[in-house]
């Protein structure tokens, strides 16, 4: 029974996420730049170790990832008020532009489908959304 519902689950959130990401305003910047800039925004500051492991990849990926934000002037980095070995990165106000715009298109897009949706499947959606941000935690 819990396999049949991980294999829906899995095929149903894999083709939101699909169709969302088609939805993105900026094309120029990949699915992982995007992520880890969304991160930064929504966190606030922090090291490039603390984002790769909030991202969930490895450091040197992560270096890659920053490297390009930063070349596209989406976010900068500072030296950490601390300890000299490290940075902070920051998202700069273009990238806070950026990603405001990519959230305002992709809800909208998703606004619009809910309204198709009955009451009773709204709230099955409402009940099940803070479920499914605590698996992705897991």
């Amino acid at each position: 029974m819990e396999t049949e519902l991980a294999n829906e689950l899995r095929i149903a959130v894999m083709r939101l996420a699909r169709r969302l990401r088609q939805e993105r305003t900026d094309e120029a910047y990949t699915p992982s730049q995007l992520s880890a800039l969304a991160v930064l925004d929504n966190w606030g500051p922090m090291t490039p170790t603390e984002l790769a492991a909030r991202e969930r990849v490895q450091p040197p990926s992560m270096t890659r990832v920053v490297a390009a934000l930063e070349a596209a002037g989406l976010a900068t980095r500072e030296p950490h008020p601390v300890d000299g070995r490290q940075s902070v990165l920051t998202v700069t106000r273009a990238g806070a532009k950026l990603l405001a715009a990519d959230r305002r298109r992709r809800d909208a897009w998703l606004a619009k489908r809910l309204k198709d949706l009955s009451p009773e499947e709204i709230a099955a959606l409402r009940a099940a959304a803070p479920v499914l941000d605590r698996l992705w935690q897991s």
